[in-house]
């Protein structure tokens, strides 16, 4: 619990800075260092790795739990009590309660638990009721807060909770849920996030938390807490990839129509949370650019095609997607390089050239900063 990650995920030790609004001299900056970190887009063999773009925060990228202790994810407990928000509870019913075992995804034995048997009124204002007593969660891989109106949850809540954790069992949170996890004494020491509107309250309340704003999900490990609303299905679908492999991940994601990725660094709020399809924005780029990983997707490469100047498609691309060229697009090549190892026996050398890394050694050096797992490895545990 004690590694952070630099990106998306990273090599032991390296500390890492949450990205968040900030003045013209953090701007410019991180102009300057998009222009040094330009040619990692360009599709030849490198004599040097540059560092990236932005060091993104924040979370810390585990090896897959099969790897380190013999546990898959097979079984998850979702708890729900008064003042429950039913968007956030029906979130996680997405993530991990529909069968989509005739796609491939795994079978998962799911219940929404609750202290007794009585209607539970929502946050709001109607009532629901569920299946399962707090016992059910004795029996949980994984154990998911939802978020909660006012932000405690009763003793008997507590209790099952700080149990789930005493036996090793994965806690995760959406939104205002952190606030729960926060009253079981499980954020002290930790980083966690919750919705921007909330974490200047989590840090009063709970000043041993190590709360980081804005961003979208925070992985400690152990626990994971998302920010607010749809942000707990990335960070669900973040559990499923490294329990399950991006294949897997990115068929839950296709069925419920979100984006297979979106990492933990980003901001929860940008200044367009969905690009439009109109021609003045970056969504038909973005498509070309992952249908052309191979490309050179270098910023000044990326900024003619746009037909902008490379510091206006820099900041432009920031505003529409919440981080930096560079960023997105390393990320878009292991993604698509995660897919390959699982689903080809080809080399990593052609595996490399095919997404755009140009040689084993780039494909590598990005692959543990953001998997913490090297590719053959990866591929010994997912590939199908």
């Amino acid at each position: 619990m004690g590694r952070r990650a630099v990106g998306v995920g990273a090599v032991v030790g390296v500390e890492a800075v949450a990205v968040g609004p900030g003045g013209e001299d953090a701007e410019a900056h991180e102009e300057q260092e998009e222009e040094e970190c330009a040619d990692h887009g360009r599709n030849h063999a490198f004599t040097l790795i540059l560092p990236p773009v932005a060091e993104k925060s924040v979370f810390v990228d585990f090896l897959p739990y099969p790897c380190d202790s013999g546990r898959v994810l097979t079984n998850v407990a979702v708890i729900a009590f008064d003042g429950v928000a039913p968007f956030e509870l029906g979130i996680l019913c997405e993530a991990f309660g529909i069968d989509r075992t005739d796609d491939g995804v795994p079978a998962i034995d799911f219940a929404v638990c609750a202290e007794d048997d009585r209607p539970m009124r929502t946050s709001m204002g109607f009532t629901l009721q569920a299946a399962h007593g707090l016992d059910r969660v004795a029996e949980a891989d994984l154990v998911a807060i939802p978020a909660i109106k006012g932000g405690m949850a009763s003793d008997a809540v507590v209790d099952a909770i700080r149990a789930a954790a005493a036996r090793g069992a994965r806690l995760m949170s959406v939104c205002s849920g952190s606030f729960v996890l926060g009253q079981a004494g499980l954020l002290d020491g930790r980083e966690c996030t919750t919705h921007w509107m909330h974490t200047e309250r989590l840090q009063r309340e709970y000043p041993l938390a190590k709360v980081v704003p804005e961003v979208l999900y925070v992985d400690a490990g152990q626990v994971v807490t998302g920010a607010g609303s749809a942000a707990g299905l990335d960070a669900a679908l973040h559990i499923w990839r490294q329990e399950y492999g991006a294949a897997v991940a990115n068929t839950i994601a296709r069925r419920a129509v979100v984006p297979p990725y979106r990492d933990g660094g980003q901001a929860q709020y940008i200044a367009r949370a969905v690009p439009d399809c109109d021609a003045d924005t970056l969504r038909p780029l973005l498509t070309w650019i992952l249908e052309n990983l191979a490309e050179d997707h270098s910023v000044e490469a990326l900024a003619k095609r746009a037909l902008m100047s490379p510091r206006t498609f820099a900041r432009r691309f920031r505003d529409e997607t919440g981080t930096t060229p560079h960023h997105w697009v390393t990320r878009q090549r292991v993604n698509a390089a995660e897919e390959l190892l699982e689903r080809t026996e080809q080399p990593i050398e052609w595996i490399a050239g095919e997404v755009g890394f140009g040689n084993a050694a780039t494909l590598r050096h990005h692959f543990v900063r953001v998997r913490g797992v090297s590719p053959q490895s990866y591929r010994r545990q997912f590939a199908c």
